[in-house]
């Protein structure tokens, strides 16, 4: 008699649900408020003040949710979070479509604020959390690498259908587009945990690994406020993501007058493709035990000497200015995907689960700025005051990451839960835990969301 096949780590799997939600949680949730505001803006005639307002409010709007979504997860089950925030999202967006007066306007905007977040960075994160741990920097990547997809299909995509069938008709498609795959992913794959399956994270044997550790309380964010590390954490990815979001938001209209239009529109899609190969870089090579911290201030150097170049560029010179978006993008995907990775080794498991989504919701409240303050710096300065500008808080974003290094040796029992989450996982990549019978006795790691 054939022995029944045994079923593969489906794990894999879950990574690429990840990468759909993820393309559409950027696609229609990141990428889409700009379109819109330009659709809004020409089919009302509405100023433009008024309704780059509503893209601020869309965006902070996320924030609250942001920051409770490890409890709506728990309560609500992760499907049912994903699912209903993709609902809430296509409502949003066709309220922008069909807003008549600008209250409908920032109604809307609430609307899709409070939805896209549960197809965003800490909800990536927690889809992924359970299966992944020594692996996670590559599954993570991976999955984040959907955002970047999302940009590069949904950008031109919604602009194609506004001007084919309008904006009212082009949401209602991609909305009905959006809920039938998300929902389909939510049903069969998101509700699905290692434990359901039979399986343990990274593919492991079960027998090799120890008992799960459960938690049912949020860890006090008062205690998180008086924390070096997640302070430095949280200010360093808001200030990365600040500088990032502030540049990128520029950077097509500063390389017009050098490159042209669509010369300038190539480029920025060459800046998505340095994104995925960096992040995929990082996330494949990045040793087990290094200093996560370090390699987040890493990428952050080549970006500002990114910056650096496009300054050297005098915005005329096309190879620089080329070279410079390379190097810029190399570390966009990284300023997302990092942060978490970090949370991973240098927080227990219950409160990672809060510092992913506290440091995102930090983050997003603080670069739903960015555009307008690089905007107005442009107007009064110049387009190299806006790249100095932006290297300086890069730098300043790389101080704040070291500042934090070692941080946890100050939480006493922390501590050494740390160390040994590091080991764990350096001892896993060697094999050694197959091998090793007391490493049962240690909790494994896991990562912010799990």
């Amino acid at each position: 008699m054939i022995p029944p096949r045994k079923p593969g780590f489906y794990g894999w799997r879950v990574v690429a649900a990840a990468f759909v939600v993820a393309v559409f949680g950027w696609g229609v949730g990141f990428y889409g408020p700009p379109v819109y505001l330009e659709a809004v803006r020409q089919a009302r005639g509405w100023p433009v003040a008024l309704v780059s307002g509503a893209v601020t409010v869309h965006f902070l709007a996320g924030v609250g949710v942001i920051a409770n979504l490890p409890a709506l997860h728990r309560r609500l089950g992760l499907p049912t979070v994903t699912f209903t925030g993709a609902v809430v999202l296509a409502l949003g967006v066709l309220g922008w479509a069909c807003a008549e007066a600008p209250w409908q306007l920032y109604a809307a905007a609430l609307l899709s604020g409070a939805g896209w977040p549960a197809l965003g960075a800490a909800a990536v994160n927690a889809i992924i959390a359970p299966w992944f741990v020594t692996k996670r920097p590559a599954a993570l990547s991976m999955a984040y690498n959907g955002a970047s997809i999302g940009g590069v299909i949904f950008s031109p995509l919604w602009v194609a259908l506004i001007a084919w069938v309008g904006f009212p008709a082009a949401a209602l498609i991609v909305a009905v587009g959006m809920l039938v795959i998300l929902g389909t992913l939510s049903l069969l794959v998101l509700g699905r945990t290692p434990e359901s399956m039979g399986q343990a994270p990274d593919g492991r044997s079960i027998a090799a690994t120890g008992p799960a550790v459960r938690h049912s309380a949020v860890p006090p964010v008062a205690r998180l406020a008086r924390d070096r590390a997640f302070l430095t954490l949280s200010l360093g990815m808001a200030l990365a993501l600040f500088a990032q979001i502030g540049l990128i938001a520029q950077l097509v209209s500063v390389l017009v007058p050098a490159l042209g239009t669509q010369g300038a529109g190539l480029a920025a899609g060459l800046s998505t493709v340095a994104a995925i190969v960096g992040r995929l870089l990082v996330g494949w090579s990045m040793p087990s035990g290094a200093d996560r911290r370090s390699v987040a201030a890493m990428s952050l150097s080549v970006q500002a000497v990114g910056c650096g170049v496009l300054m050297l560029s005098g915005g005329a010179n096309a190879p620089l200015l080329l070279l410079g978006v390379v190097l810029i993008g190399l570390g966009i995907g990284n300023a997302t995907s990092l942060p978490p990775l970090i949370a991973q080794v240098e927080f227990v498991r219950a409160d990672a689960l809060q510092v992913v989504a506290l440091i995102v919701a930090i983050s997003q409240g603080a670069y739903a700025f960015a555009p307008a303050v690089f905007g107005l710096l442009r107007q009064i300065g110049s387009d190299s005051l806006v790249f100095a500008l932006a290297a300086g808080i890069q730098v300043a974003a790389i101080g704040v990451y070291l500042l934090g290094a070692g941080a946890y040796g100050s939480r006493g029992v922390n501590a050494g839960v740390h160390r040994q989450n590091r080991r764990l996982i350096v001892d896993r990549i060697g094999r050694t835990a197959f091998r090793d019978p007391t490493s049962r006795n240690h909790p494994e790691p896991r990562s912010p969301d799990s």
